[in-house]
């Protein structure tokens, strides 16, 4: 299995709910848009909505981060890539859910 789950927390001593940024209401959701060219339809364009994923510059620079917490997508892919399963990230992180992970997951994809 990959490396021990602490030695991805900057300090295991913070609180759960002190990862939540703020107390109003969350940035708008990310909204990706892709275009592909087909060889016989030529450019194709769809949007993905991903309600979970927010980009707020006041928090973690601006990265892409799960419902407007201090939990970027980037920090989830890293600990899926590292053989860590999704019970063992939900531990880590008691006010995630798993809707947030796969997410996550398909915004990296």
């Amino acid at each position: 299995m990959g490396a021990p789950l602490s030695e991805f927390l900057f300090d295991t001593n913070v609180p759960p709910d002190f990862a939540i940024s703020h107390t109003g209401p969350l940035p708008k959701p990310s909204v990706i848009q892709k275009s592909t060219s087909c060889p016989f339809l030529g450019s194709i364009s769809s949007v993905l909505k991903f309600d979970r994923i927010t980009r707020d510059p006041a928090v973690m620079g601006g990265k892409p981060c799960l419902r407007g917490m201090r939990v970027t997508v980037g920090e989830i892919v890293g600990l899926v890539a590292s053989a860590h399963s999704t019970e063992e990230i939900l531990r880590l992180y008691p006010y995630l859910e798993p809707k947030d992970i796969r997410e996550a997951l398909a915004y990296a994809a």
